[in-house]
Parts: C-alpha cells; sequence; structure tokens
C-alpha cells in the first residue's frame, strides 16, 4: 500500500511539473509573439525577408533575439532576463564591449533548444557624461512601477513621454546605442534568421547574395560576414530601415531595426556553437549606426 501511495505521489509530481511547464511554454509563446508582432510592424523590411525565404519554402527558425537596455538595476540586464528565467531560460555567457561601453548576457532555454537565445545587452552609464547619465536616470525615472513588475516592459516602447530631437542628438553625440533607447525604448532590437536551418540557402554566402539581389543593403563593418567558420560563428545583417519619429520639433527620421542571419558551425562534441563572439557582435550594433560604416 505504500509503495502505491509513494508512486501517485509521484504521478501526481510530474504531472504537476509538466503542468507547469506547459503553462510557461504558454506563455512564452505569447511573450515571444508580441515581441515579434511589434518586430515586424515597426520594421517592415524584416517581414518582407521573412516572407521572401518563406516564399522560397524555406522554413524560419530564430536564432536569437536582442534587446538593448541601461545598466540601472531596475531595467537591468539581470531585471529583463528575470522575466526569461520564470519562463524556463538560464543564464549561459557574457560579453565585454569596451569601446562601445557596453556589457551583455545571453540565455538559452533549459529544455527547448528550438526557442531563440535571448541576448541582452546593457549601456554602462557611468562611463558617459553627466548629460547622458542625467538623461537615462530621467528615462528610468518616468517608467510605470507596474511595468517594472511585469514582462510587458518588454515590448513598452518609449515610456518617458514626448520625445525631443535637442536630447536624441546629445546622446547620438556620445552613443548611438543611448539615442536608439531614447527613441524606442524596451522592444526587440532584431531577430536573427538560424541559416543552419534552411535548405536552399544553407551558408551565410548564399542568404547574403538572396537578400542583397532583393535590394536590401547589408551592414558593410568589419565586412559583410562577421565571424568565421573557425569561430565557429558567422553573422551577417541588414542595415536599419529609416522610420519617421514624432518629437516635440516635429517628425524626423530615425534608423530603427534590421535583421541578422546567423550560421553556427559543431564543436568538437558535435553540438553547434550556442555563444556569440564579441568582436563580431561589436560590428553587428552598428546595423543602427548613423554614422558610415
Amino acid at each position: 500500500m505504500l509503495l502505491l501511495i509513494t508512486k501517485g505521489v509521484l504521478m501526481m509530481s510530474a504531472i504537476n511539473e509538466t503542468r507547469e511547464m506547459d503553462g510557461k511554454l504558454v506563455k512564452l509563446e505569447q511573450l515571444l509573439s508580441n515581441l515579434w508582432s511589434q518586430y515586424v510592424t515597426e520594421s517592415p523590411a524584416s517581414l518582407e525577408i521573412y516572407n521572401l525565404f518563406s516564399r522560397e519554402g524555406e522554413t524560419i527558425i530564430n536564432d536569437h533575439i536582442a534587446l538593448r537596455t541601461f545598466d540601472d538595476e531596475r531595467v537591468n540586464i539581470a531585471k529583463l532576463g528575470s522575466f526569461f528565467e520564470e519562463l524556463g531560460y538560464q543564464e549561459c555567457g557574457e560579453y565585454h564591449f569596451e569601446v562601445k561601453k557596453l556589457y551583455a548576457k545571453h540565455y538559452e532555454h533549459k529544455y527547448d533548444e528550438l526557442q531563440p537565445k535571448i541576448f541582452i545587452s546593457q549601456l554602462l552609464t557611468k562611463q558617459f557624461s553627466s548629460f547622458v547619465q542625467g538623461a537615462i536616470k530621467s528615462m528610468v525615472d518616468a517608467i510605470p512601477l507596474q511595468k517594472l513588475s511585469s514582462s510587458d516592459l518588454l515590448f513598452s516602447g518609449a515610456l518617458w513621454g514626448e520625445l525631443d530631437y535637442t536630447v536624441y542628438q546629445q546622446l547620438l553625440a556620445e552613443s548611438e546605442y543611448a539615442a536608439w533607447l531614447y527613441v524606442f525604448g524596451f522592444r526587440a532590437n532584431h531577430f536573427t534568421l538560424l541559416v543552419n536551418k534552411l535548405q536552399r540557402f544553407n551558408t551565410i554566402e548564399l542568404v547574403n547574395q538572396f537578400v542583397k539581389g532583393h535590394g536590401y543593403p547589408l551592414n558593410s563593418s568589419g565586412g559583410e560576414i562577421k565571424g568565421t567558420s573557425a569561430e565557429l560563428l558567422e553573422q551577417s545583417s541588414t542595415m536599419a530601415n529609416k522610420v519617421p519619429v514624432k518629437f516635440k520639433q516635429g517628425t524626423f527620421e530615425v534608423l530603427n531595426s534590421y535583421y541578422e542571419f546567423a550560421k553556427r558551425y559543431p564543436m568538437h562534441n558535435g553540438k553547434l556553437y550556442q555563444g556569440f563572439i564579441a568582436t563580431s557582435a561589436d560590428k553587428i550594433f552598428e546595423s543602427t549606426d548613423v554614422k558610415p560604416a
């Protein structure tokens, strides 16, 4: 009888754990769907490229999603990452970008390798002028408290009210990254097509040729292909598209988001490398750079 009770308890525990995992998966899919919907609405060129590959019969798998934020503890990597950790992700790698004054981490899903990796970077605000530090503090101070405790924050955009073009230009003079965040706030900076899952376009070169052939310019900073097979990761990306943004002084065009492509290579154990190359990511950041590459 004791054995039967023990087995029953274990079965119920397994059922409850499965239900919990299923519930988290549903929430995760909704979160990723919200991020994707906002991304393609504000970056229609990325959706056009996605559809071009789909019309060629390709199944599109997202390698990773990139998010940008500040190092303020109310919105930093740990804070944004916690929303994904609650849904089955775990921290897996960290990266330093000394020139751009950024720090980043990436997260992977514990149980489902087909879920996209999450790459979160943050601006190291203390390394900038008092103007930049003050502007960022004012931005974060303006975020409603209820947003700070909800995963909705991840796709809430700029929560600090009317935008000032003078502030944007001053931020841009010191950091394209800070200026981009001021205008667009919390949202996916880019999604990434996993080249390994494509059938006809199974090299980064073929992907680049296809994308350029349809009129979409690529980021050429450091070369169109960032990384090598020896480094186990090759990446490329389109240049960000210009979108009209309303400031209090009027409407101005600002570079928004871009689409990235990644080809991963196997490690010695046969498994695909899942990390990132800091020098390559550094150049990918320049896809939203308003200055010539």
